[in-house]
């Protein structure tokens, strides 16, 4: 029989040259709660089992990738509404469109240039 590793939460965590910017970006714009923080690094709570943090890179050992090759995606109930929301915050989410999997999604991206996907089933 094989074990499985038992992972209880998960956390991505971005490592940002604009870390204000993208903290704020995280807290201010997507109102994500804060779980914890120090002066270089800030985890939010994005549900019961998920924590997406962001670090630092002046003060961390791993650099920022600028962006480049993430994809941070986020499934909602309701892909109107969500747009509509960031749209008010004056953000600039692209155009809703329908993919061939069922899900309609849209994408934007925060200060570092992580790109954001917001999808919701059809």
């Amino acid at each position: 029989m094989t074990q499985k590793l038992a992972i209880r939460t998960f956390n991505t965590i971005l490592y940002c040259k604009k870390w204000r910017q993208t903290v704020a970006f995280y807290k201010d714009e997507l109102k994500l709660p804060i779980s914890f923080e120090t002066e270089w690094f800030v985890e939010f709570k994005v549900n019961d089992r998920a924590c997406l943090s962001v670090a630092d890179e002046s003060k961390a050992t791993i650099n920022s990738n600028k962006g480049a090759g993430i994809t941070l995606s986020f499934q909602t109930d309701d892909i109107h509404k969500a747009r509509e929301l960031l749209c008010n915050k004056g953000l600039a989410p692209g155009s809703i469109k329908e993919h061939a999997w069922g899900a309609q999604v849209f994408y934007l991206f925060d200060p570092e240039g992580h790109r954001i996907e917001i999808w919701s089933l059809m």
